[in-house]
């Protein structure tokens, strides 16, 4: 029995920190957020509510200084302020914007939010008993295998999941009229925008692939679009 003490202390702190990191968040956007009120944005969104027959999108702005857009485990959309003011400034575009709101819905939809938390609080425990089991055979080494493979297994699983959500952005922003050219625009300005965001999200928004692999992703996908919409 003692031997699976690990892997039982393990499942625990997962089952723990998964409650405590859901109570953190909402109780933190409850706090810091409020319904976003802007017409063009609200006409796109509508739009896009219509492709998805639902009767309206709701989008929230979070009120942090970061540029960045995140969907919460209990299915709330959020724009942060950050991103809102650069929009507001011209330096990003109302169909951009609408392109974030989509991602962020593929994320809600696809189930990411939730399974991104489970995981990343299962990723601890997996850190937490690998590091007891590792440390006894390699003293010195074992922590450090511990955090190098959960952090493997994070980083892939988190960029699955944003190409899962850029392909459902890109289904519905061709079915709402607004077509995939905002979302690879905004990827390729992503980057200079989003300059100083490290540390300032949950760990489990953090990890995205490259803007050029998106790119390419959405490209590919579109390709792949044309030869299905043929007539044969």
């Amino acid at each position: 029995m003692l031997k699976f003490t690990p892997i039982l202390l393990a499942i625990l702190y997962a089952v723990v920190m998964y409650r405590f990191s859901a109570w953190r968040t909402a109780k933190e956007l409850d706090a810091k957020s409020t319904e976003l009120a802007d017409p063009l944005l609200k006409t796109l969104t509508d739009r896009m509510a219509k492709a998805l027959d639902v009767d309206r999108i709701r989008v929230n702005i979070y009120e942090v200084a970061p540029v960045n857009g995140l969907a919460a485990p209990d299915g709330r959309i959020f724009i942060t302020r950050g991103f809102f003011k650069r929009y507001r400034a011209g330096e990003v575009s109302a169909d951009e914007m609408a392109s974030v709101i989509a991602h962020e819905l593929g994320h809600v939809a696809l189930g990411h939010s939730r399974r991104r938390m489970i995981d990343f609080s299962g990723q601890n425990a997996l850190r937490v008993g690998l590091s007891m089991v590792l440390s006894r055979l390699l003293p010195g080494f074992g922590v450090y295998i511990a955090n190098a493979l959960a952090s493997l297994l994070a980083a892939r699983l988190s960029r699955s999941d944003e190409y899962e959500a850029d392909a459902y952005a890109s289904a519905l922003l061709v079915k709402a009229g607004i077509g995939t050219d905002p979302q690879k625009s905004l990827f390729r300005k992503l980057d200079k925008l989003s300059e100083g965001n490290a540390g300032a999200m949950p760990a489990w928004f953090m990890s995205h692939p490259k803007a050029e692999d998106r790119i390419a992703a959405i490209e590919k996908n579109e390709a792949r679009w044309r030869v299905a919409d043929r007539p044969t």
